[in-house]
């Protein structure tokens, strides 16, 4: 049962996946089904967790929209999404930047990391 099981989620993923980490900002291109017609929307914003593994990887974006934070998780392996781009780089010592929630302005801003 697991072999079968496992054979399933292989064929699930996707043949390249964009490498970034967490605390890097991110443009994620996304796929939105209106009706019949598909369209891109550009969602950008600091990635706030990456869970998860395999098929089931997960990660999670914020921004802040009109003075409210906005949220959005997004699997890594799905075909709604299109691509993920790098704005820039995120100099970070934690594996999840909760503490971004509780931030506003410049506060919730993150060190970029310089090469």
């Amino acid at each position: 049962m697991n072999e079968i099981i496992k054979e399933i989620e292989q064929a699930q993923l996707k043949e390249s996946v964009d490498k970034f980490s967490v605390g890097d900002t991110v443009r994620v291109y996304g796929k939105i089904k209106e009706g019949n017609r598909e369209r891109v929307q550009v969602f950008e914003g600091t990635v706030l967790k990456i869970q998860g593994g395999s098929n089931r990887e997960t990660f999670t974006v914020r921004k802040i929209s009109n003075g409210v934070g906005v949220e959005k998780t997004w699997p890594m392996h799905s075909p709604n999404v299109e691509k993920v781009e790098i704005v820039r780089l995120g100099k970070v010592r934690r594996a999840k930047l909760n503490y971004l929630r509780d931030r506003v302005g410049k506060k919730a801003k993150v060190k970029e990391l310089v090469k």
